[in-house]
């Protein structure tokens, strides 16, 4: 079990809710890093005591490194002050919950270091699924999944026979603030719109990615990677209680399920505690309360999102990180008020129709892509 955390994005919503969690569990926060959110990190920092903290944003590091002048924590900046605190001698477990590509090199940083990744940043197997995966088997490291869906998998799976017998993986996904809605009705949603999301209390981006259902397409290249699989074996459900987290089918046609109620520190203390479980702060789920449980499948022509991704990871090599840049871009335009919420998904779907193909890819290769992706999008969205 862990014992000394790193917390990489501790003022998002995953690096809060593990604090809450280290400090219910009685975990030694080593380092704690964030991205500008000056005055957060400051509190996080003098109630925790980390050795080290870091933020991305160079000026806002050196704001921080005057309010803590007062204290031994070491502060840095940048990306390197990132992959510092991932690789800390003094942590046996990284939580990775930075948002966007952005993740990547600190969880290079993190397995190169032998440390044990609790994984939240799902960018990071989109964008480098082969580097990391086989990083990750070179030095004998263990990846757990955070994100919801994932860790429900990979619970399921902890029964799976020897026999290589499963069939599918169902892939729940809530369906965001617009189900139901078609193209018309979706043409002049505004930001604002978009962050209310009917369950989960998460950050602008990927809020936005659950509206358009993005998250859902990066999280089925996700799975891909945890778990070894063909895309073809992944069937995504929109579910709208999100109560089943996700499920798993065998070749007996026997399913099995994880659920709970809409809570992200039950994925997150489990990724600490494994193979283990203690008492969680969530609530208890009861059924009779839900009452009702109901599936229905996507409507992936209004959100086309999905099919870019599974055309993406089928492609493979770096298409996948190729359309997670796009969208990464498209998705900050759309918050800036620069494109139409539809036009998210056109336009990532036109920059993957030029992505490189380059299958024995490199950390060099993936920031090429992403700088050239990012250029496309901006080009497109002026011929709108």
């Amino acid at each position: 079990m862990t014992q000394k955390l790193s917390i990489l994005g501790s003022t998002g919503s995953i690096g809060t809710q593990s604090l809450e969690i280290a400090r219910k569990c009685g975990y030694e926060v080593s380092t704690l890093s964030a991205y500008s959110n000056v005055d957060l990190i400051e509190k996080q920092a003098r109630e925790f005591k980390p050795k080290l903290v870091a933020l991305a944003d160079k000026d806002a590091a050196l704001d921080l490194k005057g309010r803590l002048s007062d204290t031994d924590i070491k502060v840095l900046s940048g990306t390197e002050g990132l992959c510092e605190c991932a690789s800390f001698e003094g942590a046996d477990t990284v939580i990775n919950g930075i948002v966007g590509m952005a993740g990547l090199e600190p969880t290079l940083s993190a397995i190169d270091a032998r440390k044990k990744i609790a994984l939240a940043n799902k960018e990071t197997l989109v964008a480098g699924g082969k580097l990391v995966t086989e990083s990750a088997k070179r030095k004998n490291v263990s990846i757990l999944p955070v994100d919801s869906e994932h860790s429900a998998i990979f619970q399921c799976l902890q029964g799976k026979p020897s026999n290589k017998a499963l069939k599918k993986i169902i892939l729940t996904a809530s369906g965001g603030p617009f189900f139901g809605k078609n193209k018309e009705q979706l043409k002049d949603i505004k930001p604002a719109d978009a962050f209310n999301h009917p369950n989960w209390s998460m950050g602008q981006k990927i809020t936005i990615d659950s509206a358009t259902m993005m998250n859902k397409g990066l999280e089925l290249i996700e799975a891909v990677w945890l778990f070894n699989v063909d895309p073809d074996m992944i069937d995504i459900v929109v579910h709208r209680e999100s109560i089943v987290h996700s499920a798993v089918e065998y070749d007996d046609n026997a399913v099995i399920a994880q659920l709970g109620l809409p809570d992200m520190k039950i994925p997150i203390q489990y990724a600490l505690t494994y193979p283990e479980r203690i008492e969680s702060p969530t609530e208890e789920l009861d059924l009779t309360k839900i009452g009702n449980l109901s599936f229905y499948k996507p409507d992936t022509d209004t959100f086309k999102c999905i099919d870019i991704c599974k055309k993406a990871i089928k492609k493979g090599g770096i298409a996948p990180a190729f359309a997670n840049s796009a969208n990464e871009q498209a998705n900050l335009m759309f918050r800036n008020g620069q494109i139409g919420f539809l036009d998210i998904g056109d336009i990532v779907e036109r920059v993957m129709q030029e992505s490189p193909d380059i299958a024995d890819y490199t950390l060099d290769d993936i920031h090429e892509a992403d700088k050239l992706a990012r250029e496309l999008v901006k080009k497109y969205s002026e011929k709108r």
